[in-house]
């Protein structure tokens, strides 16, 4: 039985005979790095696309020590809100030029393992939205020349970059609005192995109610939830022993299932109480939800991650910066703006 011929495959040096132009140019006008007359660019294009060629992005990694792929690690993308970020985040790295390896984590040896893969595959950066980088690795990939930006996370390793929503800020709105509104005592709904930005949220909104006048000892307490998400949400508000007037949430998912969980207990926002979670993921917009939440800006955050990459990308010893996104307050049904 005779067996078809194996097709071979095309090279650079091939793209370059057809479109009559050098090896170096062809680099160029395909990677769209360094100097190339547009119509030198064009007969590369189409000698390529005649040739049926496609740049090995990898082997050019290994070439140049850097390729073409941006690591991102995530952990629950289930999420609703990192399911968002992780959607914005794509969209950015692509309109970059780069294309992204995505990895779910679902703990801290997952997140070690996974960023010493990435610097294995020479990946042009790192975006961290989950976790936090052991220092020690983090360093090898600094000595790679391998950038790292981490997202909502402590900003607290030499040589990282952070973008973060402004927490302090969102809770301090929160705290407004919800005073403003005429509530008296006041809750904090948050699990009990929080995030580090949910923490922050919830001391900002701590003390924003003492510089309001609220007295803290008096009337605040924290609402814990058992578990993560909605269902830690709905639990907490079915074991709540208090009622609280005001409930600020540390994310959109407890602040939902905390409004379910009240409902079956006979108690409405804002009639009852009122409620305000925090990233306006696409369900609290729905009708049955109507969530008064603080608005996370993820595009924003992307592109202020890629453009962090891409410059520490060119100064690898520059120091640690932080950049704080603004977050808006949006007034929905469970805690109306004030007449």
């Amino acid at each position: 039985m005779s067996s078809l011929p194996r097709k071979q495959s095309v090279t650079a040096q091939d793209v370059a005979h057809r479109a009559g132009v050098s090896r170096a140019v062809v680099s160029r006008a395909l990677s769209n790095n360094g100097s190339i007359s547009p119509d030198a660019r064009e007969r590369v294009l189409r000698a390529a696309e005649e040739l049926g060629y496609q740049v090995n992005f990898l082997a050019q990694g290994l070439n140049r020590r850097r390729s073409h792929l941006i690591g991102v690690m995530v952990s629950r993308i289930s999420d609703p809100f990192r399911s968002s970020l992780l959607d914005a985040l794509l969209g950015e790295i692509q309109r970059r030029g780069f294309q992204a390896l995505v990895s779910e984590i679902r703990s801290e040896q997952d997140l070690a393992r996974t960023l010493r893969r990435f610097a294995q595959f020479r990946v042009s950066g790192v975006i961290v939205t989950s976790g936090q980088p052991p220092e020690t690795l983090v360093n090898e990939c600094v000595s790679q020349q391998i950038p790292v930006v981490g997202i909502n996370r402590q900003p607290d390793i030499p040589f990282v970059d952070y973008i973060c929503s402004d927490n302090a800020c969102g809770a301090t709105l929160a705290a407004g609005q919800l005073v403003g509104n005429g509530c008296r005592r006041f809750g904090w709904l948050n699990t009990s192995h929080s995030t580090w930005a949910g923490r922050m949220r919830g001391e900002a909104f701590y003390q924003a109610l003492s510089t309001l006048g609220v007295d803290i000892t008096r009337d605040w307490q924290a609402l814990i939830a058992p578990t993560e998400g909605y269902d830690g949400g709905f639990q907490a508000a079915l074991s709540a022993n208090e009622h609280p007037e005001g409930i600020f949430c540390a994310n959109a998912q407890l602040a939902c299932g905390f409004l379910d969980g009240m409902r079956q207990r006979g108690r409405h926002a804002p009639d009852d109480f009122q409620l305000i979670g925090f990233d306006n993921t696409p369900q609290t917009a729905q009708y049955s939800y109507q969530l008064t939440t603080l608005h996370q800006d993820v595009a924003e955050i992307s592109r202020q991650a890629l453009t962090r990459l891409l410059e520490r990308a060119e100064d690898p010893q520059q120091p640690s910066r932080t950049t704080w996104v603004d977050v808006q307050l949006i007034h929905r049904r469970t805690s109306p703006l004030s007449q």
